[in-house]
């Protein structure tokens, strides 16, 4: 004021507060200017993303998580894209809440689940497709709504696949197969759209049959598990009947091969002893004779009560032999 005042009194004009106002602007647009720089310069890439970045919207890099730089002022746009992370689609059902009890919401998306089998019966079927982003640039630029081609690409293939199927080999016999050619035919439609897409798997959940038909497939049901168990019954008894007369018809064919066998070894060393003997008769017959006369002498005399030795020139021998009766002995 003393200045204003002084400068006042020796010019007689009053001064003119325009350059102040306009250095405090420039400092002010200089130091935004400057924050803006500062702000658009770095930019931070985290663990499970890249950075996509563009220029006046071309792609000319892709960088890995940490601190990068790039021009500041909108030139150099940076999308942070998330390539490690696993994503899922549900088909057929919502989760409400994920946690250790997981929540669920059925009956909102029927008209995607309910679907025709091969063998022309209905099937409520539920699935998840998890899929994790693999190129990131083909992923942003490439195709518009790629959340929106996965479930279209996911539901037409699923129907297609369970089209060739009956109701029985979705529900349970097929089930891991079908979600494995699901899997290949969806990853061939999304590579041909070039959309950046890791189909990772195809999870069947619940196929059932709709509530109105419920009741007939459960019938249907118990009476195949009463036909299967009625199979079951009768192997187990052709099981417990068959092997053990085949067990029993192979022990008496062996058994009377054994006797015929043995029959058959025995007769032959019969017949090789007496050919034996017969040679060795041959050779000096009057020594096998007393020899055989001896032996059978040795064989038949034990079991004789009494013996008589006589000579040969005796004659007479009757009476000697009643003595006995007579009383001789006395």
């Amino acid at each position: 004021m003393e200045w204003a005042e002084k400068t006042v009194k020796t010019t007689g004009k009053k001064p003119n507060p325009r350059p102040m106002v306009k250095r405090v602007v420039i400092g002010v647009i200089l130091g935004v200017l400057g924050l803006i720089f500062l702000f658009t310069l770095f930019y931070q890439v985290g663990t499970n993303e890249v950075g996509v970045v563009t220029r006046f919207g071309k792609h000319i890099n892709t960088t890995q998580p940490g601190l990068h730089t790039k021009i500041p002022y909108g030139v150099d746009r940076v999308v942070k894209v998330p390539v490690r992370s696993v994503q899922k689609e549900e088909f057929g059902f919502r989760t409400v809440r994920a946690g250790v009890r997981t929540e669920y919401v059925k009956g909102r998306a029927l008209e995607e689940s309910l679907m025709l089998s091969g063998d022309l019966n209905s099937a409520v079927v539920e699935w998840t497709v998890q899929y994790r982003i693999s190129d990131p640039a083909a992923y942003l630029y490439k195709v518009r709504n790629v959340r929106s081609i996965i479930r279209d690409a996911s539901e037409t293939v699923m129907r297609q696949v369970v089209g060739d199927r009956s109701v029985d080999e979705v529900i349970i016999l097929a089930r891991r197969e079908v979600s494995l050619t699901v899997k290949e035919q969806l990853q061939d439609i999304l590579d041909s759209y070039d959309a950046g897409i890791f189909v990772v798997t195809v999870e069947l959940k619940d196929v059932n049959p709709p509530d109105p038909v419920k009741p007939a497939f459960n019938e249907v049901n118990e009476a195949k598990q009463e036909q299967e168990r009625m199979v079951n019954e009768a192997w187990e008894a052709y099981n417990q009947v068959i092997p053990k007369a085949s067990g029993e018809a192979e022990k008496t064919i062996r058994q009377a091969e054994g006797y015929a066998l043995n029959r058959i070894n025995r007769a032959q060393g019969d017949a090789n002893a007496f050919l034996s003997m017969w040679k060795e008769y041959n050779l000096s017959k009057d020594v096998t004779r007393r020899r055989l006369y001896l032996e059978t002498m040795n064989e038949v005399l034990p079991g004789i009560d009494r013996k008589y030795i006589i000579d040969s020139d005796q004659q007479g021998l009757l009476p000697l032999l009643r003595l006995e009766e007579r009383g001789g002995q006395q």
